[in-house]
């Protein structure tokens, strides 16, 4: 299958899944995750209607977003961990950031934000499986994080996202969510700019819409396998 029908295929399955658990209709979107992708994937999934892509290193993201000026309208969102030495090129070209979870990189973010740009629409990625191996901080520690991100020029709080520990069934991958449903509820009720809850991939799809995602992470199933291992 070419990347434009698996595109339609997993937007498909977006939409089945949102009438399965009464989420209204689009209220999901589409993240394609296109790290270690050619330009000519992205270029082909533009053509079939995606503006949303994700990347996980630096200076590729840095080098796709040059290449592909041209589409003004590609919505950048940068989802993978941020090293304190490169956040400038993050702050300088992304219009999303999905994994803040450091204070100094909050502060760095913001003080290298362009001022002629948008304001950087920022996600603090929460460790929800308490894994002493993923990024993230814990759900009883995002207040602060919250109110110093609120309390910082040139950054928008827009919600959080995650990473879950892979989980046997439906059921349980629901489960897990569980707390990062309730907690992103209870910011929304007090923020307007809160809209986004960044969580699901191929695997648990379904579970995330269940669960109140707004957008989901897919790559493999638009772009096939990884292309190449690379090294940031």
């Amino acid at each position: 299958m070419s990347i434009a029908e698996n595109i339609a295929q997993v937007k498909q399955d977006i939409r089945l899944n949102e009438k399965r658990f009464e989420r209204d209709m689009d209220s999901v979107r589409l993240l394609a995750v296109s790290k270690t992708k050619p330009i000519s994937d992205l270029e082909e999934a533009y053509q079939a209607g995606q503006r949303l892509f994700g990347e996980n290193y630096v200076q590729e993201a840095v080098d796709k977003h040059l290449q592909l000026a041209a589409y003004q309208d590609i919505e950048w969102h940068f989802i993978g961990p941020i090293q304190s030495n490169k956040s400038r090129q993050i702050a300088e070209t992304m219009a999303w950031v999905h994994t803040i979870d450091r204070e100094k990189i909050a502060r760095r973010l913001s003080e290298q934000r362009p001022s002629q740009l948008p304001d950087l629409n920022v996600l603090i990625q929460v460790n929800i499986s308490d894994e002493d191996s993923k990024s993230g901080i814990r759900l009883e520690n995002l207040m602060p994080m919250v109110e110093l991100i609120r309390s910082l020029p040139n950054l928008r709080l827009r919600g959080l996202m995650a990473i879950p520990a892979p989980q046997v069934t439906e059921a349980d991958q629901m489960q897990v969510y569980q707390p990062l449903k309730q907690a992103f509820e209870t910011l929304k009720a007090k923020d307007q700019d809160i809209d986004t809850l960044s969580i699901g991939m191929s695997g648990d799809l379904s579970a995330a819409i269940a669960s109140g995602s707004t957008m989901v992470r897919v790559g493999t199933a638009i772009f096939g396998e990884r292309a190449y291992t690379h090294k940031d």
